[in-house]
């Protein structure tokens, strides 16, 4: 596969460019995750367990939600290593949500390679769920 053009270049990056990325959380989505990860947190799988919680339904795994800022890393910095990632978890998530990432750079630290992305999740109707930083290390 041919990446000619689409690796992003230091010089290309710029404060405030932003991405998002929209996906609606399903069944499917958070039975792959548990099979995949192995979490078999029962507030994630079991309705009834679920019901007595203080959420009253089964949420999505605060990680799966997550990885949808991931895309957002890749979008911004296309070819380049992920560093690290701060999140707070503020709301619950739930199956048929449909949550929108979005990254966008706030600081290029040129002595050490690294962009810094303001990334956050919300739901739709506009609730912030996830907030955080992520840098990228950018390979030049």
């Amino acid at each position: 596969m041919s990446y000619e053009g689409k690796i992003r270049k230091w010089e290309d990056m710029k404060i405030g460019d932003t991405v998002s990325f929209t996906k609606t959380m399903t069944e499917t989505d958070v039975i792959q995750w548990v099979g995949l990860t192995g979490d078999l947190n029962p507030i994630h799988i079991d309705r009834e367990y679920a019901k007595t919680t203080r959420f009253g339904n089964v949420l999505v795994p605060g990680v799966l939600v997550l990885g949808l800022i991931s895309k957002c890393m890749t979008d911004l910095t296309f070819g380049h290593v992920y560093a690290n990632q701060s999140i707070k978890f503020l709301k619950p998530v739930f199956i048929g949500d449909t949550i929108t990432a979005i990254g966008t750079i706030i600081e290029k630290i040129e002595e050490k390679n690294l962009v810094r992305v303001e990334t956050k999740c919300v739901n739709q109707d506009g609730t912030l769920v996830m907030i955080g930083e992520g840098m990228e290390y950018i390979l030049r």
